[in-house]
């Protein structure tokens, strides 16, 4: 490596590392429940080898009975011994893997395409991908298993140079199974058709094949139990079509309206045609301009809305890279299409919304390596041309790239956290804040779990010891629809204040001659008492209030 690139290099990782670091515990502008549930799992992790169930190094993590996969809980447990149970504790892990994965994209480049300019290129972009970025700013999963697909690829690569690396490969792969549900469809369809695609190579050496697929194999076994248990389904469950309550009821309201005559409309409109239609509509929505150039992901954390996954300028040179990653026989460019291919699957057999950031960000470093490629066949077209052509096309494209990277960093440092605050549930640690100031005051605290979730967020800004919290005896939970609510613990009262029995007066009227203080969403209070604080979302909407009753 020269030191013009090395010097690039160090540039672009500092670039990727003060743009998911600047502000990270305001933009985003709260931690989301995921985050707080990680952050403290981990931190009862730390403090009592257990989780919050109170199972000892568990391989998966209860929570919200979703059964959380376990890599990125243990990962941010240094982070949080280091800089506490706090919004910065949490973040900070993924600031760092995040700026990593910038960095392994280097190596992963350099080493498909021979080149340090496609490398440093595809650093680049991914360190100012809007859709890097924003799900490397807070403690998403997925963007942790990013990391270890490339490097499990890296070493893979590496392996047909010296066999003794497709073996090291394996861990990472499997790793990258241990972090996010995702990865849990892709890593091992993507291993099939690594084995698929260079079945000659492997079938000369069997032995390296033989030694790969045990360590995997042996990577996969403490997985072994939870797969023959209840954790296989359940997130599962949540998530998948074919669980989706509203399937039967659109089937038969489609057999309803056809004018098909019988028994047509009954074979037409059936589950497997449904979900067959449904599954591939999923998937192909990933591969529009909406979703790559123009409007992105719907789901508010996983975008800042208004912009595509990728920037405009990145199209041309996109579609360049594909035309020229075949026309130019490149050596690794099924191993790339099957990457990108594969990569929406997972999210295709999901209900929720359509098309998904979150799930699909394996995709995300193909296309900067792409891109890059693109850039780097028009560079060798250019160096051909006379030098007032480059600099004119190197001027546009200069200019394209700065407004629109400073389009995006003004939405997402500024507009965004005041316009979706609600959908990263802010507030929390505003009144839990308010709650340890007061707690001793009052015989009940009963906090409204409207928004979703108030027991982790109590648990979390309270530090409250997860020892005590394991053992408490007043400790109440529920499952419902295969979610786990808490309802109770210590002095703390969950209920949603909007259910029959357990609106605010009820609660009073169970409650005589205790002092009671109340968090809830407005309305769920008389207008006769005036709240003792009032917590608004940051684009002025009234979040909580808050009332006491003596």
């Amino acid at each position: 490596m020269s030191k013009k690139t090395l010097f690039l290099l160090i540039l672009i990782t500092a670039l990727a590392f003060f743009l998911r670091f600047y502000k990270v515990t305001e933009v985003p502008p709260s931690l989301n429940w995921d985050e707080v549930s990680i952050g403290y799992n981990a931190y009862s992790v730390l403090k009592t080898g257990r989780d919050e169930w109170g199972v000892l190094l568990p391989v998966h993590f209860e929570a919200f009975g979703e059964f959380k996969l376990p890599v990125q809980i243990y990962a941010s447990i240094p982070a949080i011994a280091i800089f506490g149970l706090n919004d910065f504790g949490v973040r900070i892990t993924p600031v760092v893997y995040g700026t990593l994965t910038v960095l392994l994209l280097f190596f992963l480049a350099r080493k498909i395409f021979k080149s340090d300019f496609i490398g440093l290129a595809s650093a680049f972009l991914l360190a100012f991908s809007p859709w890097h970025i924003q799900l490397t700013r807070a403690s998403f999963e997925s963007s942790f298993s990013v990391f270890w697909v490339l490097l499990g690829m890296l070493l893979f690569i590496k392996g047909f140079e010296k066999k003794k690396y497709f073996a090291w490969s394996m861990v990472p792969f499997a790793i990258s199974v241990y972090t996010y549900n995702s990865a849990r469809v892709f890593t091992p369809m993507f291993l099939v058709a690594l084995l698929y695609i260079y079945r000659n190579y492997f079938w000369k050496f069997r032995k390296a094949l033989a030694i790969s697929a045990a360590v995997f194999a042996v990577c996969m076994l403490p997985l072994m139990p939870s797969l023959l248990g209840s954790e296989r389904n359940a997130r599962f469950k949540l998530v998948s079509v074919t669980d989706d309550p509203g399937l039967l009821p659109r089937i038969n309201q489609n057999r309803g309206n056809s004018t098909l005559p019988q028994p047509l409309p009954r074979l037409v409109n059936n589950k497997i045609t449904y979900v067959s239609f449904y599954v591939v509509e999923h998937y192909l929505a990933h591969f529009t301009p909406q979703f790559l150039f123009i409007s992105g992901a719907p789901h508010k954390q996983h975008h800042v809305q208004g912009m595509g996954e990728l920037y405009y300028f990145q199209a041309p040179f996109l579609l360049l890279g594909l035309y020229f990653l075949f026309k130019k026989k490149q050596q690794y460019r099924w191993l790339l299409s099957s990457w990108v291919l594969l990569a929406f699957i997972p999210v295709s057999i999901t209900n929720d919304s359509i098309p998904h950031a979150l799930r699909t960000l394996i995709a995300a470093p193909f296309y900067q390596l792409v891109t890059a490629f693109g850039a780097y066949e028009v560079y060798l077209w250019l160096k051909q041309k006379h030098v007032s052509w480059r600099i004119l096309i190197g001027t546009i494209l200069a200019l394209v790239m700065m407004f629109e990277l400073g389009r995006y960093l003004n939405n997402y440092y500024n507009i965004y956290p005041n316009l979706y605050s609600r959908d990263w549930q802010y507030g929390y640690e505003q009144v839990v804040n308010y709650i340890r100031d007061h707690q001793n005051e009052y015989d009940e605290i009963v906090f409204s779990r409207t928004y979703g979730e108030p027991h982790i967020f109590t648990l979390f800004y309270l530090n409250y010891d997860p020892y005590e919290y394991q053992h408490d005896p007043n400790l109440v939970r529920y499952e419902t629809n295969d979610w786990v609510w808490v309802l109770r613990f210590g002095k703390f009262y969950f209920p949603d204040l909007g259910d029959k029995g357990t609106h605010f007066t009820d609660i009073v009227a169970q409650n005589p001659g205790k002092k009671i203080l109340f968090i809830g969403k407005p309305g769920d209070f008389p207008p006769n008492i005036p709240p003792l604080k009032q917590i608004k979302f940051l684009n002025g909407d009234l979040d909580f209030e808050i009332v006491e009753v003596r």
